[in-house]
């Protein structure tokens, strides 16, 4: 059985002014398992509804939704979900946040310490264990989000600009630690990112959008080898992907905005 995702002529509208108005329109693509895809577009082009459709959290209106082989009914523990506010129980411990969906799974207190020391471990935060998230720096809440997402063993990683709030330095590092540890686990990561530098760092390919309405308009394959580096970020392959993407995100032909684009301009009046 398939562990990746599908998006399947996926549609979504919203209530809106007495209307309806169209967020997603017939988004169709699909992603292998253990593959890293990053998703970028417009601003209000439906790349965070398409991924809380995929994790389940709202659903859609038309088309169908499928991940590991299976049509998504709502959230489940095969989806971990990471979003740029790091939800993090603040009078719980690093170890007891990570160990949270441990608990809640039955798992018993040995089980529970050594599975999150494990993923504490892999995300670099073993000396602050025991540390309450408001001695952490935002890189480590994020980390520790990071560990508690992987604690619960997902097939699927689905990861809402969960570094936006970062300064750029720690974006940098937290954008290596992310691969480091997919390099290492290989799970199947959906990445939605406003930023054309850090789709292109991270993916295997990248997913540009349409906006208004969300629809699919190209998808680029990042043809550079792991691990990523400084060097490779500087490199002329690099800048021509990079320059690729921001074209095809910035500079979209006003000829996409079609009919039904039009139609969403008409029922928002």
């Amino acid at each position: 059985m398939s562990r990746g995702i599908s998006f399947q002529n996926v549609s979504r509208r919203f209530a809106h002014r007495g209307g309806t108005f169209l967020a997603l329109d017939r988004f169709s693509v699909d992603v292998a398992e253990g593959e890293f895809v990053t998703l970028v577009g417009p601003s209000g082009c439906g790349k965070s509804t398409a991924l809380n459709i995929a994790a389940g959290l709202i659903e859609p209106t038309g088309g169908a939704m499928i991940v590991d082989g299976r049509s998504v009914r709502g959230p489940g523990p095969e989806r971990g979900v990471i979003f740029q506010q790091y939800a993090l129980f603040p009078w719980l411990t690093v170890r007891q946040n990570v160990e949270f969906g441990l608990r809640i799974a039955g798992k018993s207190a040995s089980q529970r310490r050594a599975i999150a020391q494990r993923f504490i471990d892999l995300v670099g935060l073993a000396d602050f264990a025991d540390s309450l998230p408001k001695v952490l720096s935002g890189g480590m809440k994020q980390r520790c989000a990071i560990a508690r997402a992987y604690a619960v063993d997902p097939t699927i990683l689905l990861m809402d600009e969960p570094f936006g709030a970062l300064d750029a330095l720690t974006r940098v590092q937290m954008q290596d630690q992310l691969l480091d540890t997919w390099s290492r686990e290989r799970r199947t990561v959906m990445f939605v990112t406003h930023d054309v530098d850090e789709a292109v760092y991270l993916a295997n390919r990248v997913i540009v959008m349409a906006a208004r309405p969300g629809r699919l308009y190209e998808i680029i394959p990042v043809d550079l080898p792991y691990p990523r580096s400084e060097a490779m970020r500087l490199s002329s392959a690099f800048a021509e992907i990079r320059n690729r993407v921001w074209r095809a995100v910035y500079h979209q032909p006003a000829r996409f905005l079609d009919g039904a684009a039009q139609d969403n301009e008409r029922e928002m009046r």
